[in-house]
């Protein structure tokens, strides 16, 4: 036993009781053999059925690398570069300039910089699933005007994006925003050039020669097998919060390979394995080397600590290590896959509600392996003098396609802006020019402003999404 791991198991139960959190599995890998594993609560809470290395939990967004694995698996056997414009393969597709609809390049797709801000589209792609799931009515009163009608395919998906009004952030390849609609496209180009499914091409190259068998686009391909998780789900019940209980899994076809893959602690060791060796799963290689390198390197900042990859976030950790790591959020689903390549340690972490505080649980854990204090942040920040004009720019509603809406306020007395969000409120301290630090649930993140020219704030850079300003 490692002797860090009661102190960190005490930290992860008392985040799983403060959050509600029905189950969690956390395994650890250090050069290809599994160091640690713990399973947290319950895959089914009612029926208090356990969690092991097998269990089938949603990866979400974790997904992604495998597309952008996809795409460079196809780009080594030459049918198509990243460098190419995706109009060679979507000739249909459109956006609201176009000059720039030809110069996006599919590495712009998979590093998140093609320009597009925050759209509503992942809704009518689920809107099957949504319309079938009592726990997402709220939601779909919330995007009613955007769900006349579902995106079932890749050409729906297109058009829908063709009719749409939205200002595009700047030139292709020069803003950061997370953008699921070019990863679902991903998966039409992969589709057009191999000929075959999306899924198809994933499951042939990747899952079935790493031995990921319990890993899977929808959970009836297990079978009789009853070794998946329950969802679950937070609401709020006259002012109190609760978790309850939520089965159905949400899918969008259109959509699937921004984020629909499900898969288990055991597998996703595994896979993780392939980044640790440079493209090789026991002895077999899967990627080539160059490839890796590729996925892996730093392309695109998304902020003062973070950067981008292919479809993994490339992080300083210490003087002394790189973090190479993917979160993963949809409903009933929180998961986080990690690794870091200088010591050869690969994790992942799986729960089974949306929102659950996988930050706090992965930067536990690697505080914990790497000897720091339980709750030392990613990166640490200087103070920044900033004017008090500038400060008076900043309030207002900034509010984004997906639903997100945030207010800056100005606090005249303590002369500081706020973050608002929902019914909490964060003081900001500047760290670097138009970025501010906040910390939430004792996690620091980072926000930035976006300016136009003449210097009037006309975005807010959050999380890892930019949000245009309404008010």
């Amino acid at each position: 036993m490692n002797e860090w791991e009661a102190s960190f198991e005490a930290f992860v139960q008392r985040l799983m009781d403060d959050f509600q959190v029905p189950g969690a599995i956390i395994a650890v890998a250090k050069d290809g053999e599994l160091t640690y594993e713990k399973a947290f609560g319950y895959r089914d809470r009612e029926k208090q059925t356990p969690i092991d290395l097998d269990t089938v939990f949603g990866i979400g967004s974790i997904t992604k690398s495998f597309t952008c694995m996809a795409i460079l698996k196809l780009q080594e056997e030459g049918k198509l570069s990243v460098h190419d414009p995706v109009i060679t393969y979507l000739p249909e597709f459109r956006t609201p300039d176009e000059a720039q609809t030809k110069r996006i390049t599919i590495h712009h797709f998979m590093t998140h910089t093609l320009g597009f801000p925050p759209l509503p589209s992942l809704i009518p792609a689920m809107l099957p699933s949504l319309q079938a799931d009592p726990t997402a009515q709220e939601l779909l009163q919330h995007f009613e005007a955007q769900c006349k009608h579902p995106i079932d395919t890749f050409e729906d998906l297109m058009a829908y994006i063709e009719k749409l009004t939205f200002e595009l952030l700047g030139p292709a390849g020069t803003e950061f925003s997370y953008s699921n609609e070019a990863f679902g496209l991903l998966g039409a180009i992969i589709e057009r050039v191999s000929g075959k499914t999306y899924e198809a091409y994933v499951q042939e190259h990747f899952l079935q020669p790493i031995g990921m068998g319990r890993t899977v686009f929808h959970v009836e391909e297990l079978g009789e097998d009853d070794n998946t998780t329950m969802l679950y789900t937070r609401r709020m019940n006259d002012g109190v919060r609760e978790v309850v209980r939520a089965p159905g899994w949400w899918d969008a076809p259109s959509m699937r390979a921004a984020g629909f893959l499900k898969s288990s602690a055991r597998d996703m060791l595994r896979y993780a394995d392939v980044y640790r060796t440079g493209g090789l799963s026991n002895g077999t290689r899967i990627i080539s080397g160059d490839s890796v390198s590729q996925m892996t390197a730093p392309h695109v900042r998304i902020d003062l600590s973070r950067s981008y990859g292919y479809g993994l976030g490339v992080f300083s950790f210490t003087e002394d290590y790189t973090l190479l790591t993917h979160t993963g959020g949809l409903k009933g689903i929180t998961a986080q896959m990690f690794i870091v390549p200088e010591a050869g340690v690969t994790g992942i972490l799986l729960t089974n509600m949306d929102d659950a505080p996988i930050t706090n649980l992965t930067l536990g854990l690697l505080n914990s392996m790497f000897g720091r204090p339980l709750e030392t942040q990613f990166a640490t920040f200087s103070e920044w003098e900033v004017p008090l004009d500038y400060l008076q720019q900043c309030p207002g509603t900034y509010q984004s396609g997906e639903g997100d809406v945030v207010e800056i306020r100005f606090d005249e007395a303590q002369r500081q802006l706020l973050l608002v969000l929902g019914n909490d409120v964060f003081p900001l301290r500047s760290v670097g020019e138009d970025t501010f630090l906040f910390t939430r649930h004792n996690i620091d993140s980072l926000i930035r402003f976006v300016r136009r020219p003449d210097g009037e704030i006309k975005r807010m850079a959050f999380g890892s999404r930019q949000i245009p300003k309404a008010t």
